[in-house]
């Protein structure tokens, strides 16, 4: 693997085939020209577009955000589907910029809210896409996984 997923996160991991390749895609990420969107499912009213500035482990860190639809939840009040694109990539932190503006991601077990946890049925947190200049091919790929069914019980009508 040439970069990580959080345990819970579900989605795309890319992974180098070479040592060469491994290194070569290990800088495209350290100069930050692999563009990642993710999809969460928060909790909350939000607003429908930001920009989340906050470090994390004393690191900067910054994510923007996109409510793409929401719904009414009888347990959870509102249900937020939103489009993630971290422009740092620090450990947890679409989880911590998420839970700091007051939407944490449904499931979330460390930085949610207890009574509203969901016991054993994970987080609702997907890596959705990469876009990247394939180093060795030397042209754009872009790949996506689709959203787990979970998500679409919750969004059926939703096309990324």
């Amino acid at each position: 693997p040439v970069h990580r997923l959080d345990y819970a996160t579900t989605g795309l991991l890319l992974v180098g085939k070479t040592n060469t390749s491994i290194r070569a895609l290990n800088d495209l990420f350290e100069t930050k020209q692999i563009v990642k969107i993710y999809y969460a499912i928060t909790i909350g009213n939000m607003e429908s577009s930001g920009v989340v500035n906050m470090d994390v482990d004393g690191k900067q860190a910054r994510s923007r955000y996109h409510v793409c639809d929401s719904v009414v939840s009888k347990r959870f009040k509102i249900l937020n589907l939103v489009r993630l694109t971290p422009k740092t990539g620090r450990r947890h932190q679409l989880r911590k910029h998420l839970a700091h503006i007051g939407n944490p991601i449904l499931g979330d077990a460390v930085y949610g809210n207890e009574p509203l946890l969901l016991k054993g049925k994970g987080m609702y947190l997907h890596a959705y896409s990469l876009r990247f200049n394939h180093p060795v091919l030397e042209k754009e790929f872009y790949i996506t996984d689709p959203l787990p069914v979970n998500f679409q019980k919750i969004f059926p009508d939703f096309k990324p």
